[in-house]
């Protein structure tokens, strides 16, 4: 057990190792090799790139001198694996294990880096920049992230180098709970999971009887959403963090238990948690009488087994108690009756990421960031039809237009942006014509979308908005808990309605019928994943009606996606008689003599599209 003193003694010893990775001016006392171990760059060898570096240091002799620091995700997922060796900042992209050694020797040894695989950007003007300089990175402001792809997320001491552990003994030592709850009151944070709600209202309604009733404090890192990746991240990247807040707040209610609820699909950020919570345990930030104040404070670790509804915080409290993750009627809230009936809080992942920050450097420092109702910044897993997909953070109040043009960098291919579909299975499609829409929580529900837990998902003139709705409300149906009707079986019709559409047997009163069933099942669900599940339609309808009218009426699908509206035809005048198109067609549906314009046979044709993926010419297209 480490005492406070000594914790300031690590943070002296370790800061300048450290804070030479955030643009310090310290003198490296090494080199520096900084490679992603998130999940995503993992995937791509990551780990056997690592291993490549330390057997080249080993062979060269040079443990004292140069040091592998594995990290969670840097951010730009597209480009990873990614390496960044300091001093020298320097960055370096799409990393595989047989590229470390020219690294190693012509820039480690040698001195010289290594241009070829130098992280860069190009303007439109043509001059490439360096990655440092980028839209991608100037145009972010990362809080929740501040650590993350920096520090070694399995050495507890780089965390304490980062004022790790200051904000709770600030907490224990000079402030009372009452102060702490109103902190974070006065900084305005608002859950980050999706709903909103204002952080230190929840912990003051939890707060009640403190001493004399047993209570929890919860996290939510069963991230479920297609596409997100946030709470991954962080948990990968920064778990000390959260291990932080959630003591904080339970010193905060009068708590001593807590329990983080994280799915089993995620191995690394398991794995990083227990590690945490052991070194956390070890130096006595964890556990009985910390920092020598009496107050007393533990955290377990709970697996999910993978099912969306867990998300929901009740469905979550239930199976943290070994039942079937199932939503219970509210009230009574979490606050006043959750896990085994006691007073309870629960945030996710990223909201808690945020809370060491405000206690630390104040109310005023947080709220300065955002916007009136909508304080700080918002982390979005970036994904879908745009160049920089990957873990960005920006500030609430951001327009949509420079998350996605200049953070992002853009639609690719030329295509035109057509929507974000921001929220998951329980958002909207924001339309093109709010593409200069502030991404804050007031402004996306006045427009039929929501915030979400921040997914977002960039969709281009090649994506159906029928099979984006359809996809999402698919997505829910197999999610639902069945526990009420409404859920249960109408989004089942909903779905219904909406495959009959995209196979061109629906009619215009389907739309009515659709808009129905949506109010009904957000009125009457149960819980929050009914009450949203509609979303999707609701606004694809409201923004693309055009594209439901062509597949009713017309019998067409607009962006050339739904199979049973779809045609191929071979363009005469183009078709050079190469025969590729027919020798690739797993149907047999093409024919032609060589040198000759083929065609196709509709009724035997399956559409998979074969043809036009091996057509050289352009001459195949869809109808």
């Amino acid at each position: 057990m480490k005492t406070l003193q000594e914790l300031k003694e690590i943070k002296a010893l370790k800061q300048d190792q450290v804070n030479i990775r955030f643009g310090g001016d310290a003198e490296a006392e090494k080199t520096y090799i900084v490679c992603c171990g998130g999940t995503g760059c993992t995937s791509s060898h990551s780990v056997e790139l690592m291993d490549n570096f330390r057997e080249l240091i080993k062979k060269a002799g040079k443990e004292d001198e140069i040091e592998i620091i594995p990290t969670g995700c840097q951010g730009l997922c597209a480009k990873g694996p990614i390496v960044v060796v300091f001093p020298g900042n320097v960055f370096y992209q799409e990393v595989q294990p047989e590229m470390a050694e020219r690294i190693f020797n012509e820039h480690i040894i040698g001195g010289t880096p290594v241009a070829e695989y130098f992280m860069t950007e190009e303007l439109a003007t043509g001059e490439t920049i360096p990655f440092e300089e980028s839209s991608f990175h100037k145009d972010q402001m990362r809080l929740a992230l501040r650590n993350c792809g920096r520090i070694n997320p399995e050495n507890i001491d780089e965390y304490i180098a980062r004022e790790g552990y200051e904000a709770l003994a600030k907490a224990l030592t000079e402030m009372t709970p009452e102060e702490v709850i109103q902190t974070v009151m006065d900084s305005g944070l608002r859950g980050r999971g999706g709903g909103g709600f204002p952080t230190g209202k929840k912990w003051l309604f939890a707060s009640g009887n403190r001493g004399n009733v047993q209570k929890y404090v919860a996290c939510n890192a069963d991230e479920g959403d297609p596409g997100a990746f946030m709470d991954r991240s962080i948990l990968e990247g920064d778990p000390h963090s959260v291990l932080e807040a959630m003591a904080i707040a339970g010193y905060a209610i009068g708590a001593d238990q807590g329990y983080i609820y994280v799915r089993a699909e995620y191995p690394i950020a398991i794995d990083r948690l227990r590690i945490a919570i052991d070194q956390a345990r070890d130096y006595g930030v964890l556990g009985k009488n910390i920092f020598g104040t009496g107050f007393d404070f533990d955290i377990d670790l709970r697996l999910g087994a993978g099912a969306f509804v867990c998300g929901e915080e009740t469905a979550l409290m239930t199976s943290i108690e070994g039942n079937r993750g199932e939503p219970r009627p509210r009230p009574p809230f979490p606050a006043v009756k959750g896990l085994f009936e006691s007073p309870t809080i629960l945030n996710n992942v990223e909201t808690y990421a945020n809370v060491p920050q405000i206690i630390l450097k104040g109310a005023d420092w947080f709220a300065s960031y955002g916007t009136e109702t909508s304080k700080g910044t918002k982390v979005f897993a970036l994904g879908g039809k745009v160049n920089n997909t990957g873990l960005v953070e920006v500030p609430m109040g951001t327009t949509l237009r420079q998350v996605i043009e200049d953070v992002g960098g853009g639609v690719p291919n030329g295509k035109k942006f057509k929507a974000a579909q921001t929220g998951g299975p329980s958002g909207g499609c924001i339309p093109a014509d709010y593409y200069d829409i502030k991404i804050d929580y007031e402004t996306l529900s006045s427009i039929g979308c929501m915030m979400g837990s921040g997914g977002m998902i960039v969709l281009d003139e090649d994506n159906c908005m029928v099979d984006i709705a359809k996809f999402f409300l698919g997505f829910t149906v197999s999610e639902s808990c069945g526990k009420c009707t409404p859920c249960r079986i109408g989004t089942k019709r909903m779905l219904e309605i909406l495959e009959k559409i995209s196979e061109g047997k629906g009619e215009l009163e389907d739309l009515d019928r659709l808009e129905d069933l949506a109010n009904y099942i957000k009125a009457n669900s149960l819980c929050g994943l009914g009450q949203t599940a509609p979303n999707p339609v609701l606004s694809t309808i409201k923004f693309f009606k055009d594209e439901y009218i062509a597949h009713i009426v017309d019998k067409t699908c607009p962006a050339g996606v739904c199979k049973e509206l779809l045609s191929f035809v071979i363009d005469p005048e183009k078709c050079k008689g190469c025969t590729k198109c027919a020798r690739n067609c797993p149907a047999g549906a093409i024919s032609g003599e060589v040198r000759q314009a083929h065609v196709i046979d509709t009724a035997k044709c399956i559409k998979c599209g074969a043809c036009v993926d091996n057509c050289h010419f352009g001459a195949i297209y869809k109808k």
